[in-house]
């Protein structure tokens, strides 16, 4: 396999702007919009070459890339902690029971309530893959090599981690969360919205959101059928997002409805069960249909950063790698790497 995940350049520009223009909406951390990719990547260059082994208002932009062909085939990005710059709304269900004597009735409802819990989180985003490459298990090395950077890293993210998966987008492109509820107060399209949201962050949100609590059931049947409910294209994502260890606690977003799934940072399974060792040997005896067990590898730190798939047995005091996998992270005996098993 010659795909490689490394940290992105300006260099990296075009490819990310083809690869926004096929996600059809709803996907805030990669936006269609050159000038806001490009403040991406500049942003991201600065918190790779930030010294500061402390948590900051940091993003790190990742690409998978084909060694073989120079192609860019899909991205990934962390932030260190969301809710530095402005504030990170979600809204999370909960419950508001009365009771009635003269009845003798109970009643619960449900509701949304606009919150800030989540800020302060490390968020991991902005995952996307080319169509042409979703087989051979591109999605988890996508996926989960930010969890190898982050236990590399570990003091520069936070001790709660979550994810935002986007919610159902109609074939119009347009939200039913967003018509039912906030698209009613701020006079414009999901659409709109989203690239607004993309572009400048969403203060608007704090500026023109009503902080009363919505009661679910004056929601159109559209609507609450899609609360907390992600995209058809991000079951698979939710799938290994709780092999992992995440979960969702009733938190969605407040622009599609789409779950937020929330981990602490240190029980999440590929940073529990990564492990370190030093390399001893190059063996060409490892490799596909032959020996060693096919394992995700991590070496290098901040932009020098890369991970593979590759193959890997115990040898002495230390294991054994494919030479592929050593030639895509350019490791060479006596170097350590961090590895985790694929599963």
């Amino acid at each position: 396999m010659t795909f490689v995940i490394r940290a992105a350049t300006g260099g990296d520009l075009q490819h990310l702007y083809e690869m926004a223009k096929r996600t059809g909406g709803g996907f805030t951390n990669l936006p269609p919009d050159r000038a806001a990719l490009m403040a991406k990547l500049e942003r991201s260059a600065e918190a790779f070459a930030r010294v500061e082994e402390t948590i900051g208002d940091d993003l790190f932009v990742f690409v998978l890339e084909n060694t073989a062909t120079g192609e860019v085939r899909g991205t990934c990005q962390i932030f260190s902690a969301v809710g530095q710059k402005w504030p990170f709304y979600s809204y999370r269900i909960g419950a508001l029971t009365q009771h009635s004597a003269e009845l003798g009735r109970t009643f619960r409802a449900d509701i949304l309530n606009l919150s800030t819990d989540l800020e302060g989180a490390t968020e991991v985003g902005g995952l996307f893959l080319h169509p042409g490459e979703r087989a051979g298990g591109l999605g988890m090395l996508i996926a989960r090599s930010r969890y190898l950077f982050i236990r590399g890293h570990r003091a520069r993210f936070a001790d709660r981690t979550l994810a935002e998966l986007r919610g159902v987008i109609d074939e119009a492109g347009g939200s039913p969360f967003w018509d039912g509820v906030a698209g009613r107060f701020f006079g414009m399209n999901f659409q709109d919205a989203d690239e607004f949201n993309a572009r400048h962050g969403n203060q608007f949100i704090a500026d023109l959101m009503p902080k009363h609590p919505v009661y679910i059931a004056m929601l159109s049947d559209h609507a609450r059928a899609v609360i907390g409910i992600p995209h058809p294209t991000g079951r698979a994502a939710m799938r290994m997002l709780e092999e992992e260890g995440f979960a969702w606690e009733n938190y969605i977003d407040i622009f599609d409805g789409g779950p937020t799934m929330t981990a602490r940072t240190d029980q999440i399974r590929s940073v529990r069960e990564a492990a370190q060792d030093t390399v001893a040997a190059i063996d060409p005896t490892l490799g596909e249909h032959l020996a060693g067990e096919k394992r995700l590898v991590a070496v290098g730190r901040l932009s020098e950063f890369r991970c593979a798939f590759g193959w890997i047995a115990p040898s002495g005091d230390g294991i054994a790698l494919d030479p592929a996998c050593a030639a895509l992270l350019g490791v060479e005996p006596g170097m350590a790497v961090t590895h985790v098993a694929r599963w």
